[in-house]
């Protein structure tokens, strides 16, 4: 398969990974809107959000909400949306959750700082 997040869950391809357990992993996105901008992705291919059962779904749900908060705690974020796309509005057709951190006074951080923030 083809596909950029399966090989980021094989480590054909790097990224900075901040959560990982068997269902699902979590890393920064390359193209970060604000510092923390996270996609949670599942390990097992799923096109998108109507290919999840409603365990995996829930389980996805609940790492959000832990990732979030490690990101209010340690990054000092104020706010977040969770966002998930689907048809033409999806670049690559492998269900992924962004978390994107929002700040009134967004910091200037490098990935690698911000992995380091997180994985502390």
């Amino acid at each position: 398969m083809d596909c950029l997040f399966c090989k980021i869950i094989s480590n054909d391809i790097s990224a900075y990974k901040i959560y990982e357990d068997n269902l699902v992993l979590a890393f920064l996105d390359i193209n970060q809107d604000a510092p923390g901008h996270t996609l949670i992705v599942p390990k097992k291919h799923h096109a998108d959000y109507l290919e999840l059962d409603k365990d995996l779904f829930n389980h996805i749900i609940e790492v959000a909400k832990k990732i979030n908060d490690d990101i209010f705690k340690k990054l000092k974020a104020e706010g977040s949306s969770f966002v998930w796309n689907y048809g033409i509005s999806q670049e690559i057709k492998h269900f992924h959750l962004h978390i994107l951190p929002k700040y009134k006074n967004k910091p200037v951080l490098k990935d690698e700082e911000i992995f380091n923030i997180l994985t502390k």
